[in-house]
Formats: structure tokens, sequence, C-alpha cells
């Protein structure tokens, strides 16, 4: 009689797959902090750049915006990294897995939106005139509609996710998912009479996709 023991085949193959799920994770983990941490830079040391009067996007225009659409490149490679990461930790949970596709849709946003950039107005490129741009030029309405698909999505992965964190029992990870959705929309619907309460909602959705993936690096 013959017997196949195939147990450590199972528990090498889980081993060697934590390494790289962790892997896939951390790109959700440094997406955020790069993105932020390169246009806070920018944003301070362009000539005519204002945070309470142009969006982070504009940086991506004049002789130094390559800087701004490879941030846009590389933060979206990490986001959908850290979707992929996100889809292994979920693989068993069919209606909790689509947060991992929906995270994947938010980082193909950001690649979108290198190659689509914003208008110029506001005074940004420095020269521009000091007054909101009359009409969307083509790729600055592709740039806007690419950007709101995304932080739709994210918001709407957050959501599902939040029904992940109730079943584990961790209310304020749960609580977090469905508030911070609020805000990022909240950010969105301001940006038309405060520039700067788009870069906070942005940045916030950003900042808790981090901290989401530092949560499930851990389970």
């Amino acid at each position: 009689m013959t017997c196949v023991i195939d147990t450590p085949v199972t528990a090498t193959a889980t081993t060697s797959a934590r390494p790289r799920t962790r892997a896939l994770l951390a790109g959700g983990v440094a997406a955020g902090p790069l993105f932020l941490g390169t246009g806070l830079v920018q944003g301070l040391t362009r000539d005519g750049f204002d945070f309470t009067r142009n969006a982070i996007s504009q940086l991506s225009l004049g002789g130094l915006g390559w800087i701004q659409r490879t941030s846009f490149v590389l933060t979206g490679l990490l986001v959908i990294a850290g979707a992929a990461g996100v889809g292994r930790v979920l693989r068993d949970r069919p209606r909790e897995v689509r947060a991992a596709r929906l995270i994947g849709v938010f980082g193909a946003s950001f690649l979108l939106a290198a190659a689509f950039t914003a208008d110029p107005g506001r005074g940004f490129p420095a020269g521009t005139p000091d007054t909101p741009t009359a009409a969307l030029s083509w790729h600055g309405a592709l740039h806007m509609v690419s950007g709101a698909v995304g932080y739709l999505a994210l918001c709407a992965a957050l959501l599902v996710l939040a029904r992940h964190f109730a079943a584990q029992h961790r209310p304020g990870w749960a609580a977090g998912c469905r508030v911070v959705p609020l805000a990022v929309v909240a950010g969105f619907a301001g940006s038309s009479s405060a520039v700067l309460a788009f870069t906070l909602g942005a940045g916030l959705g950003l900042l808790w996709l981090a901290a989401v993936s530092v949560r499930l690096t851990r389970a």
C-alpha cells in the first residue's frame, strides 16, 4: 500500500507565499507616502504653486512636470501591486476579494493621470493667468474623469473591506473604512470652492489605504 503525504509540500508553499504577499502589500503601504511626499516637496519649492489654489496634479506641468508624472506612474504601479496582495489575503472570501479589483482600478487611474495631464490655471505654472481654467481641454477632462473614477473605486473597496473587518471583529477598522469614503467624497464635493479640501480628501484616501495594507499584512 502506498501512502502519499502532502503536508510538507503545502507548508512549504504557504511559507513561500507569505513573503510574496507581504511584498505586494508593501506596495499599498508605500504608494500614499510616496505620492504625497513627492507632491509636498514640489509644492513647497516650485515657483507659483500654492496648495490653497492649485491641485497636486498641476505639478505635472512645466519644465519639472516629469517629476510628478513619474510619481503618478510609480504610485499607480505600487497601488496595483498592493491590490494583488489584498487579493491574496482575501482570495478565500469571494464577496470580499472584490476590494482587490477595485483597488486595482484605483491604481490604474494614476497611470491614466500620468498620460493625460491636468490643465494650467490659478497662476501655475508660473506666468499662467491668475484665474480658473476657462474651459477644460480634452486631456484635462480625461485627467479629471480618471481621478474621479479611481477614487470612487477606492471608496467602494473600503466599504467592502469594512465588511471584512467587521467579520474579523475589528470594529475600529470597520468604522474607519466607512468614514474615510465619506471624507473623500466630501473633499471632492468641496473642490469647486476650496482646492485644499480636495487635496486633503484625496490624501486621506491614500493614507488610509496604506494603513489598511499594513493591517492586512498582519493577517
